[in-house]
């Protein structure tokens, strides 16, 4: 597939990432009160204001939960009908003075999240870090080549692009520590993810290819990690208060439908997968991604390079999965794929496995080495699925690392 062509300039450069053939959701604000948009070009389109023939209830709220209720039908009916108004010039006069630039505008949180769970599904991340802290031999988990291993995370937690992240407090113990001290996280560290957003309930167990036509879309997702704090407190349950602090989603939800084009097989098993978790089709993504970090007032350099392809199993197979309990999901449950890396040094997608936890700082533009996130630090997510001319975006996935407040004095020991 090809570019599709829109009256709207800016939208037909190879280099947008909010193309006709893309329309990704979101909610803006430009002073008026928050309200629900797509994406087109350099603008954002005021979707409750344009003749789209679907109930006006559906877009009452800054929210993208209603439409996701309402099902697939809608879903299509509404992209069908936002094609037809952006390609259309006989439309133009209608539907121009709804436009508003995306320079002008505050993007806030696309959808209310019901749920999070974040996954471990990434097999090359999976193997750096078992590889650190117990060698090659031992690396993967024995479970880890038949089930997409999770945890269940904090909804209040998922925070919007653009959300400063302060530095959090836990306990900490060192390897050569007889007991933990009450500190802030000194390895404090980004994850980069795709988040898959549920857009229709389940009341009970839904097979992988129900579970794919459940997904609304995707967003880029950083789960900011304390991984010192983790280290102490994750055996025997996992992860807990280092995963608490913090979850950035982007602001544009890209659709399945935008999506579609670009679609990839998982990748050979090791081991064969129990028949529940077979895929009917391709499942994975064509998705190039990439992580930014920038020193406070300093300039950007590109750490790490990798595609949402690098996967093991897919969001449709997490999906599958999380319901064989019986576990109901809900419309706006979110699961993040868990940290996506490759197989070359700069293509790992964390500080963690970048500077080989700590032995191996990166050395950035400024000449200034990381092994894990300072204050003032700003990491930036992008990811885009590259077609024939065109680019089908997911904007930029923005937080600024914030110093620890100060230490609350009924945390002090006691004079």
């Amino acid at each position: 597939m090809g570019l599709i062509k829109s009256w709207v300039v800016s939208a037909n450069s190879p280099d947008c990432d909010f193309p006709l053939n893309n329309l990704p959701y979101g909610v803006f604000d430009e002073g008026q009160g928050a309200r629900m948009g797509v994406a087109i070009g350099d603008c954002v389109l005021d979707v409750a204001k344009v003749e789209h023939g679907l109930d006006a209830a559906l877009f009452a709220k800054p929210e993208w939960n209603a439409v996701m209720a309402a099902g697939p039908q809608v879903w299509d009916a509404l992209r069908s009908r936002l094609t037809e108004l952006l390609s259309d010039e006989t439309n133009r006069a209608a539907v121009e003075p709804h436009l508003v630039p995306l320079s002008d505008v505050t993007l806030k949180m696309p959808f209310t999240v019901s749920e999070f769970t974040d996954f471990y599904a990434s097999k090359n991340h999976a193997f750096n870090v078992g590889t650190m802290f117990r060698g090659p031999e031992n690396a993967l988990p024995p479970n880890w080549l038949s089930i997409p291993i999770g945890y269940n995370g904090r909804a209040s937690s998922v925070v919007v692009s653009g959300t400063d992240v302060r530095r959090p407090w836990g306990q900490l113990k060192g390897p050569n520590d007889e007991l933990p001290r009450f500190a802030p996280c000194a390895r404090f560290d980004l994850e980069l993810e795709v988040g898959a957003i549920v857009g229709q309930p389940s009341s009970g167990m839904v097979s992988v290819d129900q579970a794919e036509k459940m997904i609304f879309g995707y967003v880029l997702l950083n789960d900011w990690s304390a991984r010192d704090i983790q280290a102490w407190e994750y055996q025997p349950l996992g992860p807990f208060q280092a995963k608490a602090t913090a979850t950035t989603i982007g602001p544009w939800i890209v659709t399945r439908a935008a999506l579609e084009p670009f679609r990839v097989p998982t990748p050979e098993r090791e081991r064969p997968l129990l028949p529940y978790l077979h895929e009917p089709g391709p499942m994975l993504y064509d998705i190039d991604l990439s992580v930014g970090l920038a020193p406070e007032g300093k300039g950007e350099t590109i750490i790490a390079r990798t595609n949402y392809s690098n996967m093991y199993y897919s969001a449709a197979q997490q999906l599958c999965h999380h319901t064989t309990s019986g576990c109901a999901m809900r419309v706006g449950d979110l699961l993040g794929s868990g940290t996506i890396s490759g197989t070359d040094r700069d293509s790992r997608g964390s500080l963690l496995e970048l500077s080989w936890g700590g032995r191996e700082p990166i050395t950035l533009q400024t000449g200034e080495k990381r092994s894990f996130l300072e204050d003032g630090d700003t990491l930036t997510l992008y990811g885009a699925a590259k077609g024939d001319g065109y680019r089908v975006g997911f904007g930029a996935c923005t937080g600024k690392v914030l110093p620890a407040i100060e230490q609350p004095e009924w945390t002090k020991e006691q004079g």
